[in-house]
């Protein structure tokens, strides 16, 4: 019993290292300053203790995930979409409807294409629909790139990244951010559309 405790601990702290160290841009200042290496904190588990080892280790993954790695403020999930001046776009008739309307000057505009896959991208979409509640006047389309009826259209307009954000103003291409810059996009966001 007491041999495989530790092995169990030796994979948990492995796994966590690995963690932490594969995902540190992801992560805030604020939240970094919260991760603590796994070697330096005293074991939780009492070394003498008849319960099985996985008994203390879900509790402890999940309470150490949980307060440790992400701040509580983010979520990290690619949430913007189907409300608060977000429109999905599901087809190519729905996307060269949007873009008529963009470059047509009737509605300013952000076309966010994004994938579920991408991480960056579930990390700016809860600024994306901060600001899209901010700026109510401007429409923003979140194109899926992976979504089956749009990729004839998406390959002719050269988008070789994700995030990518094109903004429209008065019928014109204003501006593109590639990546997930919060800076940049609330700056260009303010320049365009104040």
């Amino acid at each position: 019993m007491k041999g495989s405790f530790s092995i169990v601990r030796q994979v948990f702290q492995r796994r966590f290292s690995t963690l932490r160290s594969s995902r540190p841009s992801a992560l805030s200042g604020s939240a970094r300053s919260l991760i603590v290496p796994p070697s330096s904190t005293p074991s939780q588990i009492p070394r003498n203790s008849s319960l099985p080892a996985s008994a203390f280790v879900s509790s402890s993954i999940a309470s150490n995930f949980s307060t440790t790695c992400f701040p509580s403020t983010r979520s990290l999930c690619s949430s913007a979409g189907g409300g608060n001046g977000v429109v999905i776009v599901k087809s190519e008739e729905e996307f060269i409807n949007a873009m008529s309307k963009a470059e047509g000057g009737s509605s300013p505009s952000i076309f966010y294409f994004t994938a579920v896959w991408c991480g960056p991208c579930r990390f700016i979409a809860p600024v994306i629909e901060e600001l899209s509640k901010q700026y109510p006047d401007v429409t923003t389309y979140k194109i899926d790139i992976d979504e089956g009826g749009l990729s004839n259209t998406l390959s002719n307009l050269s988008i070789t990244a994700v995030p990518t954000l094109q903004f429209f103003k008065e019928g014109s291409k204003k501006g593109e951010i590639v990546g997930a810059d919060v800076a940049k996009l609330k700056n260009l966001m303010e320049q365009l559309y104040k």
